[in-house]
């Protein structure tokens, strides 16, 4: 068992050192009493579990039998237990990361403060790596401020602290709860700006304003907060502004601008927060989330202790299943130049189901290439060295600055405990609607400057693939924009900031002559499916099983779509196709079918065009020899446009052409 220094203080006065340590994590809870979110603050479930070496269950985890309780919170920071009642801590947002601390940071120790208002029972915990848990204090406390010094020598690879909460001898309070550190091994005593982007979502930005002027725990740690709105339904014209921006005074700038995307409002945020000199970090949100501001708090606070200048993002949480962590760490695979989640990460889990004891893979460290930018804090520092962000308008656009911060010295820490509940991306069509142009495009810019790999490893093969498998899909309206994509890249890196304020309208006109392209909302649109003959042997077709049987699939697929179109199905469609089963393989054999969006909103008809095929695919051959012929070229004039791309000079002069008339 580990040393363990603990004292208590009955009056609840402050100990003698307590000036010399600095609060960053408070143990808090959630306002509106939401039943999905107690799995995340609290665990009522019987424990604590100990999960044996080498794993647990199906996915890593083991499961624990859940509870039936719930529990009310009176406020942010307060508890009561009735007798006999035991809560544990072991949560996403209120365990404290002890390995995140011990890899990025100096502190060496952690101390645990809980007030009690009456007498409880306090026993306090840790995992490893393996997520294998023990107990290293058990405490009865009376009245007055638990104090508990922890080590945190032992956390190399992962692992968390806890406590857990009993009330042994009728019914208890806790006043409240934190943990903090030595502040002697602050690096900077920092504060942040907030930089806000948004587009036409007056209502969820008004929210997240209003939130944050209502929080007292971030006052001393947001210095301003800007809402670039580069929409035409305005966030001051809201009902709630007055009452949010009361909330904020002087602290708020609302400043429009045209769109350019989540890029250019993101770099605006960045270039006012450099030009204010109040703050030693940036901290970006999207305008469609919902935080947990402790979490804001958290992200500042670490970011002051570690041991250099660091990105510091936070979490993703489900909007719609807000139990559910949609993103817990991401990384490039600099071959295929993919993003994705980390390797141990396992997706969407669900902390009603599997509690954060009882989940292995969560106990490790996860250490990551970019943090996505609904939640990032940047220190001004990496601004002012490596500029802002790549004008991309969207996408690629954190994971490059990820990227480029790494090889400059800046690390990145996806921090738990720091989250944002967002809508997750499994829910969009991005890479077949009019995003599919910035998909294609900015993944090859990243590369182009990032890649480590000859002419970039795989994706030249992946790209190519990928338009052969939109057009046996007759997904004829993405391949036009990744084509178009892939040309704009070839005429040169000065084209990113020229087409920043106008590419968006190109890519809609480009996009809108497709019928695949054309979404209708009501099913009543569309006639009744009909066949001209019935599925072969009755079975529609399936993912072929190996990779023979994948090739001799796509090989007849291709075939098919040099064939002539039958008249009627240009008309009637041939089947009706959900999202999840429109893939090649069964697409490639129709000449018609409606298809269901990824959100199940609308539908669109898609139709067999033979000479599209032929002629975009021949189009791709050719561009994709060419970006290969030109690769080493091409990638050498990309990073030395770079450091002009990414200034802010060259940036204020985008603003200056975007620039909205206020009277407007």
């Amino acid at each position: 068992m580990s040393t363990i220094a603990a004292s208590h203080v009955v009056d609840g006065s402050e100990s003698a050192d307590e000036a010399a340590y600095t609060t960053v994590h408070r143990v808090v809870f959630p306002v509106d009493n939401d039943p999905d979110l107690q799995s995340l603050y609290v665990d009522l479930s019987r424990g604590p579990a100990v999960v044996p070496p080498g794993g647990g269950g199906e996915h890593g985890t083991h499961v624990l039998a859940a509870s039936d309780a719930s529990m009310t919170f009176e406020d942010r920071r307060a508890l009561e237990l009735g007798e006999g009642e035991r809560v544990s801590f072991a949560t996403y947002f209120n365990a404290f990361p002890a390995s995140y601390w011990r890899r990025w940071t100096d502190v060496t120790s952690v101390r645990l403060q809980v007030e009690l208002d009456a007498p409880a029972r306090v026993a306090v915990y840790k995992s490893n790596a393996r997520g294998e848990s023990q107990r290293v204090d058990f405490v009865r406390g009376e009245s007055g401020v638990l104090t508990f010094d922890l080590p945190l020598t032992s956390f190399g690879d992962g692992g968390w602290y806890w406590f857990d909460l009993h009330a042994t001898d009728g019914d208890t309070r806790m006043a409240w709860a934190q943990w903090s550190v030595p502040s002697t091994h602050a690096r900077a005593h920092g504060t942040a700006s907030i930089g806000i982007t948004t587009f036409n979502r007056p209502d969820y930005c008004v929210a997240q304003l209003q939130k944050l002027g209502e929080d007292e725990g971030l006052r001393d740690v947001i210095d301003r907060v800007y809402v670039v709105d580069q929409g035409n339904q305005l966030v001051t014209n809201d009902p709630g502004y007055a009452t949010a921006s009361a909330g904020l005074g002087d602290r708020l700038r609302v400043i429009r601008q045209g769109n350019l995307g989540g890029s250019g409002g993101f770099s605006r945020g960045m270039a006012e927060t450099i030009a204010a000199g109040d703050s030693q970090y940036v901290l970006l949100l999207d305008d469609d989330v919902v935080s947990e501001p402790e979490g804001i708090r958290r992200s500042v606070e670490f970011a002051n202790f570690c041991r250099t200048p660091t990105i510091v993002g936070g979490h993703m949480f489900s909007m719609y299943a807000k139990q559910v962590l949609h993103s817990f760490g991401e990384r490039v695979n600099q071959y295929r130049f993919f993003w994705g989640s980390a390797p141990q990460v396992k997706p969407s889990h669900d902390f009603s189901a599997g509690t954060l004891r009882a989940t292995p893979w969560l106990h490790q460290r996860i250490d990551v290439d970019y943090n996505g930018w609904w939640m990032c804090l940047i220190p001004v520092q990496a601004l002012q060295e490596i500029g802002l962000s790549l004008p991309l308008f969207i996408k690629w656009d954190d994971a490059e600055y990820g990227l480029r911060a790494k090889e400059h010295g800046f690390p990145v820490v996806s921090f738990p405990g720091a989250a944002v509940w967002h809508v997750p991306w499994t829910d969009k069509d991005d890479a077949v609607d009019w995003q599919a142009y910035y998909h294609q495009r900015n993944r090859w810019v990243a590369a182009l400057l990032h890649s480590p790999y000859r002419n970039g490893g795989s994706l030249p093969q992946e790209s190519f693939a990928a338009d052969v498998k939109h057009l046996l899909s007759l997904q004829y309206s993405a391949v036009e924009l990744r084509l178009k994509a892939l040309e704009d890249i070839l005429s040169g890196a000065g084209h990113l900031h020229d087409d920043l304020g106008s590419g968006l309208a190109t890519v809609r006109s480009m996009r809108a002559h497709h019928t695949d392209a054309k979404v209708s909302k009501e099913p009543s649109d569309f006639p009744e499916p009909r066949r001209n003959r019935p599925p072969r042997k009755g079975k529609d077709p399936e993912r072929p099983s190996n990779p023979i049987a994948f090739g001799l699939s796509a090989i007849a697929g291709a075939l098919r779509q040099v064939r002539p179109v039958r008249e009627r199905a240009k008309a009637v469609p041939e089947e009706r196709v959900a999202t999840m089963a429109a893939k090649w393989w069964r697409l490639s054999h129709l000449d018609s079918a409606i298809v269901t969006s990824a959100d199940g909103a609308g539908a669109s008809m898609y139709i067999r065009d033979p000479e599209l095929f032929r002629s975009y695919l021949m189009r791709s051959v050719r561009l994709h020899r060419q970006l290969l012929a030109r690769w080493s070229r091409l990638s050498a004039d990309y990073q030395q446009a770079q450091a002009e791309l990414t200034s802010v000079e060259a940036w204020r002069r985008t603003f200056e052409a975007n620039a909205v008339d206020e009277r407007d």
